[in-house]
């Protein structure tokens, strides 16, 4: 698959002297929903800006279907942008809004009308055209953004975290949303957000930032399930940490020693005896029972300090004398509260699949 969208050690200073962005390589296939995620401040739009020709790169190049395009202006790239506030004009209508770049390229007006109805099809706002922006909706306004953005056949389409105004439950909507709309229009997606479940939901690949620097590309399913780095992990999700010592491997377990128990771990990493490594554990993977599970040969005795029940899970924070520290543990509401057995001080045991477990380099 040939690339979208390629940043080749892309850096950009401000008069800071800081990196708001340091040395970043990113290839975007095309045709992909490619997401950057990460908190606020870790270069995330800079990065978009720089796509979209708003900011210059400090050193680097960028390059859109294989040509560089570093030095070329906005209004030369093949790409659009929407913006979290939309950035839509309130006393045009809809009609106007979405064809107001067409109309700026001289393109003519049969051709215009056209591609209106098509954008405004494809947002579902069929129909809407003599509506004033201000007499629709937040998650409407969102798809008008969305039609004038892609009535231009943009070769990207860049998203700087355009659901963000949008209260929860619109924006889960709009997430599918946008889904369906990215798999029917065929144009690549570069998509900005701080939401890790957001990013989880709608990507293809996610590139995760903090500080300037990615730390980490791959499938939602690859950035959960095997984070590289403690931030990734600790960003994505919740997760239990813990450190130990690797001392060996038998039937191809790592054996890794810790402060109170030695633990099981099912992993392609190599490792060298006597080295330190971080465990990452995600709650959801963890299991509680009365006594020892002798399924797995990762069995930790504790007591439950609190409960937290929210609504498709009940979430159990377990101490856990010999590590010296609580465990969370995310359990599945398969039956009623008032049916669940386990409640404060309980002693439990907590257990869990050699499998399910992360190896990291702090």
């Amino acid at each position: 698959m040939t690339q979208s969208v390629e940043l080749r050690h892309v850096t950009k200073v401000f008069d800071s002297d800081t990196a708001a962005v340091h040395d970043v390589s990113v290839a975007i296939k095309k045709g992909e929903f490619f997401s950057l995620l990460g908190p606020s401040g870790c270069g995330k739009t800079t990065l978009l800006r720089m796509i979209a020709g708003f900011e210059r790169p400090t050193t680097g190049t960028i390059l859109l279907d294989g040509k560089d395009i570093t030095d070329v202006p906005p209004y030369k790239r093949d790409v659009n942008m929407v913006f979290q506030n939309y950035a839509l004009f309130p006393h045009m209508t809809v009609y106007n809004n979405i064809a107001y770049g067409l109309k700026m390229k001289r393109v003519p007006k049969a051709q215009i009308a056209n591609a209106v109805q098509d954008g405004l099809q494809k947002v579902k706002l069929s129909g809407f055209e003599q509506r004033r922006i201000t007499q629709l909706s937040g998650g409407q306004q969102q798809r008008v953004a969305l039609a004038r953005a892609l009535v231009n056949h943009p070769a990207v389409l860049l998203l700087d975290e355009p659901l963000g105004a949008l209260d929860q439950k619109l924006r889960e909507q709009m997430q599918i949303e946008l889904i369906d709309l990215q798999e029917q229009v065929k144009v690549t997606f570069l998509f900005v957000t701080h939401d890790q479940r957001e990013a989880l939901t709608i990507s293809d690949r996610i590139a995760v930032m903090n500080e300037g620097n990615v730390e980490q590309i791959g499938t939602p399913k690859e950035i959960y399930e095997f984070p590289a780095t403690r931030f990734v992990a600790d960003f994505i999700g919740t997760s239990n940490f813990l450190t130990g010592v690797y001392r060996n491997t038998q039937n191809g377990l790592k054996r890794i020693a810790t402060s109170g128990a030695d633990i099981w771990v099912e992993s392609a990493r190599e490792l060298i005896s006597g080295e330190h490594t971080t465990l990452v554990i995600r709650p959801e993977k963890l299991m509680i029972s009365e006594t020892k599970n002798d399924s797995t040969p990762n069995n930790l005795y504790g007591e439950i300090h609190d409960i937290i029940y929210v609504g498709t899970d009940t979430r159990y924070f377990v101490h856990i004398p010999s590590l010296g520290m609580r465990l969370q543990v995310f359990a599945q509401n398969f039956q009623h509260t008032a049916k669940q057995k386990f409640t404060w001080f309980d002693k439990v045991y907590v257990s869990w699949n050699p499998e399910n477990t992360s190896l990291i380099q702090e």
